[in-house]
């Protein structure tokens, strides 16, 4: 299956919801959802940050909010940076799986 383009400028892949079921096939995946104040956040961007604070990559959060990353095992943040607000969860993914994070912002 090919990945949709987004027009947000990042040439990152449309964002959607992970359900709990979700096959990793033996991957780490990093998903959740940015909220504010209202509710789900899109349009926000999303940044992956490894164990050293070093970017990693970026997406947008789809209209619900939605986010995913595939990572390698370790230490990671993930930050979401919007016009109404900034905020970061931060996650230890020990091994293959699918691993959630809510950020908040505002």
């Amino acid at each position: 299956m090919m990945a949709t383009k987004t027009d947000d400028g990042c040439g990152a892949p449309a964002q959607e919801a992970t359900p709990a079921d979700f096959d990793t096939n033996g991957q780490v995946v990093l998903a959740g959802t940015v909220t504010g104040a209202s509710g789900p956040v899109g349009g926000a961007f999303v940044r992956l940050l490894d164990g050293s604070g070093d970017f990693t990559g970026e997406v947008v959060s789809s209209p619900e909010g939605d986010f995913r990353f595939y990572a390698a095992p370790g230490e990671w943040t993930v930050r979401a940076l919007h016009r109404s607000g900034n905020g970061e969860a931060s996650v230890t993914a020990e091994g293959p799986g699918l691993h959630r994070l809510a950020v908040s912002v505002g």
